[in-house]
């Protein structure tokens, strides 16, 4: 953090035993488990991990929904999203022929034909 050029205190709270961790300080400072102090720290930590766990969940679900048709030419929001509610689900968009794609509300044979062919090459 100094390299950075913010001087705040910090410190780390280890799991198993909830020893608190100050910089430069090899011994590390247990506080009674009753103590109201223990308990806040312990607070903001289940409370950061909790917030860190969930948006890298809602990030890693958008991904693996969108990330495979995001960047084909012609495919916008609408079209995904048209794709999505028409096939239930991406593996079925990734199998499915030309025809079946120009079947999906909104496609044209030009983005269908960049849907299917983005596919297969993926595949090759």
């Amino acid at each position: 953090m100094l390299e950075a050029g913010f001087d705040i205190p910090m410190f780390g709270l280890a799991k198993q035993l909830e020893e608190i961790f100050l910089p430069d300080t090899e011994r590390p400072l247990l506080l009674p488990r009753t103590s109201p102090a223990l308990h806040l720290i312990q607070r903001v930590r289940d409370e950061a991990h909790r917030f860190g766990v969930t948006r890298h969940r809602a990030l890693r679900g958008k991904a693996a929904v969108h990330s495979q048709l995001e960047g084909i030419p012609g495919v916008g929001p609408a079209r995904r999203r048209a794709l999505l509610k028409h096939f239930r689900n991406i593996g079925a968009v990734r199998g499915a022929t030309m025809e079946q794609l120009m079947e999906a509300p909104g496609m044209n044979k030009p983005a269908a034909q960049a849907v299917y062919l983005h596919f297969l090459a993926a595949k090759g």
